[in-house]
């Protein structure tokens, strides 16, 4: 069994690549091929390690964790990474436990204090930047990045409420059985859209590389890495597992320029970067709650 931080650690760089990996296949392929064979293959193997189905009274619950977090989710991010660049969606993605504490304020009454205005500012300052790049003209708007990265955007409000939605089923029957189930029933969701495009005449089209990002895609981020993480989160303290999620928008930029040749701006860098920090001050402010540090889990 491995350490628990270099479970974790290999979970989070796992995540970081799957932005480029998404987008390497899906030169090669459609976003609904992509995220259909992605998850079948990822929920077959998570099957085979738990062993055992959900009870059938969770399966209401189930099929809506899995119609926000893997169908919607992944057509938001899929068809996003058609238009935009993995760096962006990296630094874009980070923002997601803001948008946990905000529901937090509104659902659960927490009280929103000074640092966490803070940080809800800073955050939305750093996507600015991200998405315009610098420049505030309205020729922004004709970008088809923009659209890439709105759609991103929008991505990290589902998965907030991805988190706040599955929180109880998720500790109900362990992740493990929970993640399994919900994938079943987002490919089960996404079937049917799979067959209107013949998807199984697609995916012969991939080559080695087409295929190799695909088998990342669907064992190591899919799979191996929700296995690493919550193995990792049942060992040691959430806050010392959760700080490693801090380096995943700098995996993706390191993998996204080395393997992909994609070329960022300062600017670019310079809003990711202040949205991580916004991010640490809305995490570590007075009064923070675990739905908060809930929303740390991976994404993508």
């Amino acid at each position: 069994m491995l350490p628990p931080r270099l479970a974790a650690f290999i979970a989070v760089v796992f995540w970081g690549v799957s932005f480029v990996a998404t987008k390497a296949a899906l030169r090669e392929i459609p976003p609904v091929t992509l995220i259909f064979a992605r998850f079948a293959i990822g929920a077959f193997v998570l099957l085979l390690i738990v062993r055992e189905l959900p009870p059938r009274d969770a399966w209401p619950s189930l099929a809506l964790m899995g119609f926000i977090g893997v169908f919607i989710h992944q057509m938001l991010q899929s068809f996003a990474l058609t238009m935009t660049t993995a760096t962006s969606t990296g630094w874009l993605i980070g923002i997601t436990p803001i948008w946990s504490a905000v529901l937090s304020a509104i659902l659960l009454r927490e009280r929103f204090g000074f640092w966490k205005v803070i940080g809800l500012v800073g955050g939305f300052a750093g996507v600015l930047l991200v998405v315009t790049r610098g420049d505030f003209s309205a020729r922004v708007f004709g970008r088809p990045s923009t659209l890439g990265d709105l759609m991103i955007f929008l991505s990290t409000i589902n998965w907030a409420i991805y988190t706040v939605i599955g929180h109880k089923t998720l500790r109900r029957l362990g992740p493990r059985r929970a993640t399994s189930g919900a994938m079943l029933f987002g490919v089960a969701m996404l079937a049917p859209f799979f067959v209107a495009q013949r998807g199984w005449k697609q995916l012969p089209n991939l080559s080695a590389t087409g295929w190799s990002a695909l088998l990342f895609l669907a064992i190591g981020c899919s799979a191996l890495g929700y296995l690493f993480w919550y193995g990792a989160l049942e060992r040691i303290e959430a806050s010392r597992v959760a700080a490693l999620l801090y380096a995943e928008p700098l995996v993706t930029f390191a993998a996204a320029v080395l393997l992909l040749g994609e070329r960022v701006s300062a600017i670019t860098v310079a809003g990711g970067i202040l949205v991580l920090a916004s991010v640490i001050i809305t995490q570590y402010a007075p009064g923070a709650t675990p739905a908060v540090k809930d929303s740390l889990e991976e994404a993508s």
